[in-house]
């Protein structure tokens, strides 16, 4: 039975999209590691009865995508920090006494993708404007805090959504109208757009570059084999900017690290088979 091979997973409704099999399908080649990392889609009805049943199978854990967070965390026996503060739980660990530890590596990746590809910024050197208020902003919302931005500017085309996000936070999250953020990216040290702004040819910028300060960091969430408009655009300015694949990568090697045994790398080859 030791020579078992070891078993996780992604979970969600839908989840073919998941580019999670091939981040952690690349780590267990590299490793030379006896494991499957699989995609397990689960409707909705049948969620927590598929869920529950995964230690069962030999899992050691799983991942969760959309729409399933909020559901997988009030499923747990145990709970980090950071996923009690944001209020959703992407990595789950399954223990062999029963237990259920769900984690958020999220807010983990969003930062260790920043640090590694711009080391001179610093979250403390000014407020966050953040554009969107969607399934990422919570914690992105909480990574930033908690790396010492002073304060972060939420900013959403649906208002109610951005003060969901803000409440949730209370103190140091602030609500800016949308046709505030143009005016906000001039004052700010780091602009995360979540949006999907950008994303089309011919669509509008989440906000003009010109006023930015030459000091700002810009990010976009979204990814590709080419960075985004947003992204590019900001370097053609000569500004700090990070495309969101790492963020991806990043989030990852938590929960390969408790699921196989081995703290995982993030590198060019490493991002090559991500976008495979």
């Amino acid at each position: 039975m030791t020579d078992e091979p070891r078993l996780a997973a992604v979970t969600g409704w839908p989840v073919a999209h998941s580019r999670s099999p091939l981040v952690h399908g690349h780590w267990l080649r590299r490793y030379g590691i006896r494991g499957y990392y699989v995609p397990i889609a689960l409707s909705p009805d049948a969620f927590a009865e598929g869920f529950l049943a995964l230690p069962k199978l030999g899992f050691r854990g799983t991942n969760v995508t959309i729409p399933y967070k909020e559901m997988a965390l009030a499923l747990a026996t145990d709970v980090s920090d950071a996923a009690r503060a944001i209020g959703a739980a992407n990595t789950i660990t399954f223990g062999t006494d029963g237990s259920i530890h769900a984690d958020n590596t999220d807010g983990y990746g969003f930062l260790a993708n920043l640090r590694d590809a711009a080391p001179a910024w610093d979250a403390g050197s000014g407020p966050a404007l953040v554009l969107g208020a969607g399934g990422a902003s919570r914690a992105i919302v909480h990574a930033l805090r908690s790396a010492g931005a002073p304060e972060v500017w939420i900013a959403n085309r649906t208002a109610a959504r951005a003060e969901a996000v803000a409440g949730h936070f209370g103190s140091g999250v602030r609500v800016l109208d949308w046709a505030e953020a143009e005016a906000a990216a001039s004052a700010a040290a780091t602009i995360v757009n979540t949006t999907s702004l950008g994303m089309k040819p011919g669509e509008p910028m989440p906000v003009a570059l010109e006023r930015l300060s030459p000091a700002a960091l810009v990010t976009d969430v979204v990814y590709g084999a080419e960075p985004t408009a947003f992204v590019a655009a900001a370097r053609r300015r000569g500004l700090m900017a990070v495309d969101g694949l790492g963020m991806l990568l990043h989030q990852a090697v938590p929960g390969f690290e408790r699921w196989f045994g081995v703290r995982p790398q993030v590198d060019a080859e490493l991002r090559a088979a991500a976008l495979a």
